[in-house]
C-alpha cells in the first residue's frame, strides 16, 4: 500500500509540474501576443487604409477597403516624388552598411586576436563613445563638412552613420571572433595564409550570424536616421526618405491616405530585410551574448 501511495504521490506531483510549465508559457504567450500587437495591429491599420480616401478613412476608419485602389501610391510616385528619396535611403544606408561590416569587421579581428599597446584602453574608450550622445557632436562635425564641401552630398550622412555604428560593430565582432580557436588560426598561418586571407576564408564566414546581426542594427539606425537628415543634407534631391515622410505630414496633414501611404513605403524595407535576415539576427545575437 505504501509504494501504491507513493507512486500515486509522485505521478500527482508530476502533473502539477507540467501544469504549472504549461501556464507559465501560457502566461509568457499571451504578454508576447500583447506586446506584438501593439506593433503590428497599427501596422496592420495604416496598410489598410493606405488603399483608401481620405473620406472613407474620417467615416469608417476600421473598415477594409471597397478594393485595392493604388490611387495613394501613385500619388505618392508622381507629386512628392518618393521614388528619389527611396533611392537616396538606399544607397546611404547600404553603403554605411558595407562600410561598417568591412571596418568593423577588421577592428573587431584586430582587437580579439592581436595583442598590442594600448589595447585595453582602447576598449575602454569604445564602451566610453557608446556613452556619448549623438547631438553633442553635431556642431563640429557640420562645420568640418562645410570646411569639406561634402553638406548636402551622400557622403553628409554616410560618413557619421559610418562612425555612428562602428563602435557597435567593433564591439560585437570582437565578442563573437575572440570565441574562434586559436589552433584554426595557428594552422592556417603554418599552411602560409596571410593574416587577410585568415580574415576573409575563416573569421568572416564562421563570424557570418553576428555579421548579419551588426548589418540589420547599421541598416535600421542609418535608414530611421531624421536628426543628421535634417541637418546634413537640407536640399531636396539628396534627403532620404525619413525626411520625406516628416514633410508629407506637414505638407499632406489632411490627406490621410497619402500619409498612410508614405509610412507603408517607408517600412517596407526594413520589414524585408529583418524577414531575410531573421534566423541570423537572432543567432548572432544569442551566441554573441554568450560569448561576449
Amino acid at each position: 500500500m505504501k509504494r501504491k501511495f507513493s507512486a500515486k504521490k509522485i505521478l500527482g506531483k508530476i502533473q502539477d509540474h507540467f501544469i504549472e510549465i504549461s501556464m507559465t508559457k501560457f502566461v509568457i504567450y499571451m504578454v508576447l501576443i500583447a506586446w506584438a500587437s501593439t506593433t503590428i495591429l497599427p501596422l496592420l491599420w495604416v496598410a489598410n487604409n493606405s488603399f483608401r480616401t481620405t473620406t472613407q478613412i474620417v467615416n469608417a476608419p476600421f473598415s477594409l477597403p471597397d478594393s485595392f485602389n493604388l490611387a495613394n501610391y501613385i500619388t505618392a510616385a508622381e507629386r512628392i516624388n518618393i521614388l528619389n528619396s527611396y533611392k537616396n535611403s538606399l544607397i546611404m544606408s547600404g553603403t554605411t552598411v558595407l562600410l561598417v561590416l568591412l571596418l568593423g569587421g577588421m577592428a573587431g579581428y584586430a582587437m580579439s586576436r592581436f595583442k598590442f599597446k594600448f589595447r585595453g584602453f582602447i576598449n575602454k574608450m569604445i564602451i566610453v563613445a557608446l556613452m556619448i550622445p549623438a547631438f553633442v557632436t553635431v556642431v563640429p562635425v557640420y562645420e568640418i563638412f562645410i570646411e569639406l564641401g561634402i553638406v548636402n552630398t551622400y557622403l553628409a550622412l554616410i560618413l557619421p552613420h559610418t562612425a555612428g555604428n562602428l563602435v557597435f560593430a567593433t564591439m560585437m565582432l570582437s565578442a563573437y571572433m575572440s570565441s574562434v580557436s586559436t589552433e584554426i588560426e595557428e594552422a592556417a598561418l603554418l599552411d602560409g595564409a596571410t593574416r587577410w586571407q585568415i580574415f576573409t576564408r575563416i573569421f568572416v564566414p564562421i563570424s557570418r550570424p553576428a555579421f548579419a546581426t551588426v548589418g540589420i542594427f547599421t541598416f535600421l539606425w542609418s535608414y530611421n536616421d531624421l536628426f543628421s537628415a535634417l541637418v546634413f543634407v537640407p536640399n531636396k534631391s539628396v534627403q532620404p526618405i525619413t525626411v520625406l515622410l516628416n514633410q508629407v505630414k506637414s505638407q499632406y496633414g489632411t490627406d490621410l491616405g497619402l500619409q498612410a501611404t508614405a509610412v507603408i513605403v517607408t517600412v517596407i524595407p526594413v520589414l524585408l530585410v529583418y524577414i531575410v535576415l531573421q534566423k541570423h539576427i537572432i543567432k548572432g545575437l544569442t551566441q554573441g551574448a554568450v560569448k561576449g
